[in-house]
């Protein structure tokens, strides 16, 4: 899953098609029962939704949510925010993260330009997309979430020194996310961050895909705006 183009489109392009499969019983009773507490609305202040303040990451497109979840688990200091369309993913993570008492964890089930829209300028640490869909067929490229509108959403929230950092498996879609990048010269690239292993990657590795990884720092002193992208 994922979310695309320009934030300030009236009829803006989503970058993903809800095709849910199967929604068990139990994610669904998992939804019910944690969304109180785990849910995050749009918009929502982020100190009143954690009951605290620390470093936030952002994980757009979280599929099933394994490793979402055991990276919370690893970074008690840190507060994660996934963003995720499809039901049973999240009703899957929801159980996780309820029945392993994690605070520090919390999920929107909203298209990313409405989260990243409704939070503070500056808020965000880290944004991080793992193998966002591809979209492999031509005509569905304006589908493919990493377009200047997303680049520009995530820079306008990532607080100075703050990284994105995207992945994908998919060769064609690593040159577009590149000449993407490339528009935003106040991104500097730095080393990946360390990151656990998503299922997806695991059979993409077993399939003998190649993993590219785009990790981009905004500098702690911002240049002066020229005008947008």
């Amino acid at each position: 899953m994922s979310q695309e183009s320009r934030s300030d489109h009236p009829r803006r392009v989503r970058s993903f098609v809800i095709r849910e499969g199967r929604f068990t019983p139990s994610q669904r009773r998992n939804l019910e029962r944690h969304w109180p507490q785990l849910g995050f609305e749009p918009g929502t202040e982020l100190s009143t939704v954690f009951g605290r303040s620390a470093p936030l990451v952002v994980e757009v497109g979280f599929g099933m949510g394994d490793s979402l979840f055991e990276t919370a688990q690893l970074e008690p200091d840190r507060n994660f925010l996934g963003v995720e369309v499809h039901r049973p993913g999240v009703g899957h993570l929801l159980g996780l993260a309820g029945a392993a008492g994690l605070i520090n964890l919390r999920v929107a089930v909203a298209d990313v330009h409405t989260v990243l829209a409704g939070l503070p300028a500056s808020s965000v640490e880290v944004v991080q997309v793992f193998f966002p869909d591809p979209w492999p067929k031509k005509r569905h490229h304006k589908r493919r979430l990493i377009q200047p509108a997303f680049v520009q959403a995530a820079i306008d929230r990532i607080a100075p020194g703050g990284v994105l950092h995207v992945v994908t498996d998919w060769a064609p879609y690593a040159k577009s996310i590149e000449a993407v990048l490339a528009e935003f010269p106040e991104l500097r690239p730095v080393a990946p961050p360390t990151r656990v292993t998503t299922k997806y990657e695991r059979r993409g590795l077993r399939l003998g895909h190649s993993i590219t990884e785009f990790a981009f720092r905004l500098p702690h002193a911002r240049p002066p705006a020229a005008g947008g992208h």
